[in-house]
């Protein structure tokens, strides 16, 4: 036995399929590191916090994930394949000469170069049935199905790519007569250079190969020493004309994806999208390293600079717009100076006697009974904190048979939570004013809960990298169609077009106390103040609470929307904006630039306060003497997307990266207890100044186990069943999070919250 392994090791070991996995880890890296990524993804350690691993298992197309949707993966799988092959071919074929003395001699060598796409395609599948059976309920049908997609989309795809070779790809017999110094003196200088040496490396540096795959059969390389090199090598960079054809058919396709972007037949799953740009990648670089052989990686790290620095100069740079807002009129000021009179004190008493008209109209419908004064205050957290405060909303609501939205008066918070809130707020104000609207009906969970991300990812490919020249009118203003807007036409969809009104609109109804007001907080990159919107100037917000007698150098922690951008149109802006500014993403829904001297830019209103707690308590201490004198108390009801007494993590051993990068994880995973702490002192400090009851009512979305941020979103490894920060949820998620309103927990805040606003 031993005896037949040692004869047998060296044919393993010289044989090309063995050969080729060790020339790919030895000279490319970078497509190994795009497979690393990929397989990292389907697997769930990469991205499992973002949701990441769910649009590879679980994509959707045309809102529904179906035969069709696993086709177009399979299909984009097979792509990226193909591009892996070819660029391999492109780079190290010419190390592999006898490859170029059989007759189809692509396919030969992308059959045995076939190891890691074959077990990548193995786990993909394996990863896709666990997935549908834990997360999607899936039953035997549905299963066969998926996964006949896939292998059918695999398959077909790559059934044309092999037609296209073997009609396109010539073997040496059809070159034979060919000279390669013919064909290198009708090339540029760089191709020449390129080419001697892989002529060099043809006659000279051979990989040793004993055997080889042929389809099904195994068989000996032969002697092809009787052969002209230079005949082979022309062989071998004769498949450079088909890259480029390929590389123009992907561009074609994408740039005509993107002009019909709009269209959901024409929105593929995410997933695909970022396969399609993971192989325009490789693509690219097989083709970088055939032009400029050994010095690609130097050359490739010139690229960068040069366009990182033109993009610095604001070449290439694409502005994110807010709509509504007239970005051609002369930019406001946003200077210290331009601050200190937006927010003097004629400015704030002004702001402050008009919303004071909503707190007096809201008071009269109690009569002579003091109400409890409540305050909203929901968190972000993507699709997930949409659903879940929705779903708390119209539990809470229902229960307390109206009093909830009738006794609130304000609505802060950020991201997801405030899309909806907002959405909540929509309901009730259309079921309040007589229209036929049932609040509290499951469709608007539903509809909530659809998926934002496919939209969004395909907009990123296929308009903002490579097309963005559509356009669409609002406020008679002419803007891009980019994520942006994609964005905001998906909210608008899930939200039924319910708040396709600017934020003016809103107005009538808080000062009339039909509904509570709403102040959006995002957060101002360039100097971490808060942009305070809402449907009219609230510039009170910047008065700080117990400041210092006659201390001027006090920072404005806020500067309001409306008095900023006046002259720029601030009142048209779409409430659609708003939310969209509230809830910038990292990476998928982009930050929005303003029309101010500096441009400002606007991040997610959760960097600052992700609870809406602070602005709240700032809310209350503008109008303190009133809510004193018109309230029996105020109640701070709190919805949060994640545990306010979470569990605290036994210490683990510590790698050395672990210590690297700990001083910055621990911030993070702790960013959300600092809010935490800083919101109770805040509302601990405010018995100081305020007399009456302060009640505090959380409702949790808690699942079975939670992992701080840094410690979950690249791991599944802990089997957590908290759903993921994203834009997109597994119908498991959406029952996870619609059933944790009938927690104990939940419900014992429920009956607090039923008592504190029952008649005294």
């Amino acid at each position: 036995m031993f005896r037949k392994l040692y004869f047998l090791a060296p044919k393993i070991a010289y044989s090309f399929p063995v050969q080729l996995l060790f020339n790919n880890f030895r000279r490319n890296q970078i497509l190994i590191l795009c497979w690393i990524i990929l397989f990292a993804m389907i697997t769930g350690n990469f991205g499992k916090y973002l949701g990441i691993p769910y649009l590879f298992l679980d994509p959707e197309y045309l809102n529904k994930v179906s035969f069709t949707s696993f086709f177009i993966m399979g299909a984009v799988t097979a792509g990226f394949t193909t591009a892996f092959h070819i660029t391999s071919y492109i780079n190290d074929g010419h190390r592999f000469s006898f490859v170029g003395t059989l007759p189809k001699p692509f396919t030969k060598f992308a059959i045995n170069n076939s190891f890691i796409p074959a077990l990548f395609l193995g786990v993909y599948l394996y990863e896709i049935i666990r997935f549908q059976v834990n997360n999607e309920y899936s039953d035997n049908t549905r299963l066969f199905w998926d996964v006949a997609g896939l292998l059918s989309g695999y398959g077909v795809m790559t059934f044309l790519f092999y037609i296209y070779f073997r009609l396109t790809n010539k073997d040496i017999f059809k070159y034979v007569v060919c000279r390669i110094d013919e064909k290198i003196k009708s090339k540029v200088k760089v191709t020449r250079a390129s080419a001697m040496k892989k002529l060099d490396i043809a006659r000279k540096k051979q990989v040793r190969v004993d055997y080889y795959l042929d389809t099904w059969k195994i068989r000996k390389v032969e002697d092809t020493s009787f052969y002209d090199r230079a005949s082979i090598l022309q062989v071998f960079d004769q498949n450079h004309f088909n890259l480029v054809i390929i590389e123009l058919f992907i561009f074609a396709a994408v740039m005509m994806l993107g002009v019909f972007k709009d269209y959901p037949a024409f929105q593929l799953p995410a997933a695909s999208s970022f396969m399609i740009f993971l192989t325009i990648f490789v693509m690219l670089s097989g083709a970088f390293k055939y032009w400029f052989g050994g010095w690609a990686g130097t050359v490739g790290l010139i690229f960068f600079l040069v366009i990182n620095h033109l993009v610095g100069e604001d070449f290439f740079t694409k502005r994110y717009e807010a709509f509504g807002l007239d970005y051609k009129t002369v930019p406001a000021d946003y200077s210290i100076q331009a601050l200190q009179q937006l927010n003097d004190s004629a400015h704030i008493a002004q702001d402050k006697a008009a919303t004071l008209t909503g707190l007096q109209n809201w008071r009269a419908k109690f009569g002579d009974a003091k109400p409890k004064l409540v305050f909203l205050c929901v968190s972000g957290g993507g699709k997930r904190a949409a659903l879940w405060t929705l779903t708390a909303l119209q539990t809470a609501d229902s229960l307390t048979q109206g009093k909830l939205m009738d006794n609130s008066v304000l609505i802060t918070g950020a991201s997801g939570g405030l899309i909806g809130a907002s959405y909540f707020r929509e309901l009730k104000l259309r079921d309040r004013t007589g229209q036929s609207v049932k609040p509290y009906a499951e469709l608007h969970r539903q509809k909530i809960a659809t998926d934002n991300l496919n939209p969004l990812i395909f907009s990123l490919m296929a308009n903002d990298l490579f097309v963005g020249f559509t356009s669409f009118d609002y406020a008679n203003l002419t803007y891009q169609r980019d994520r942006a807007y994609t964005f905001e036409e998906q909210l608008n969809e899930i939200t039924e077009e319910l708040m396709d009104k600017p934020i003016t609109a809103y107005d009538q109804p808080e000062r009339e106390g039909i509904v509570p007001m709403v102040i959006l907080t995002p957060t101002v990159v360039n100097d971490g103040r808060k942009l305070y919107i809402a449907s009219r100037p609230v510039s009170f917000m910047n008065a700080e609470i117990q400041n210092l007698h006659d201390y001027q150098a006090a920072k404005y922690s806020g500067v309001d929307f409306i008095r900023l951008f006046e002259r720029q149109g601030a009142r048209n802006l779409r409430f659609l904006s708003a939310l969209r500014m509230s809830a910038t993403f990292p990476y998928i829904t982009p930050n929005t630039t303003l029309p101010s001297e500096p441009p400002i830019q606007i991040m997610d209103a959760g960097i600052s306060d992700n609870f809406g707690l602070s602005d709240a308590v700032r809310f209350m201490y503008a109008f303190k003497d009133w809510i004193q004198e018109n309230t029996s108390g105020v109640v701070f009801v709190s919805i949060r997307d994640s545990p306010k007494l979470g569990t605290i993590n036994p210490k683990k051993g510590q790698t050395i990266i672990d210590d690297i990068t700990q001083p910055i994880s621990s911030v993070y995973n702790n960013f959300e207890n600092f809010q935490d702490i800083t919101s109770d002192l805040l509302i601990g400090h405010a018995s100081s100044w305020f007399s009456q009851p302060i009640d505090r009512v959380d409702l949790q979305y808690q699942a079975e186990s939670y992992v701080p941020i840094l410690q979950d979103m690249d791991s599944i490894r802990q089997n957590s069943t908290r759903a993921s920060l994203s834009w997109r949820l597994t119908t498991r998620e959406k029952q996870g999070i619609v059933s944790t309103i009938n927690s104990e927990a939940n419900q014992k805040q429920l009956e607090k919250l039923k008592k504190l606003l029952s008649p005294q």
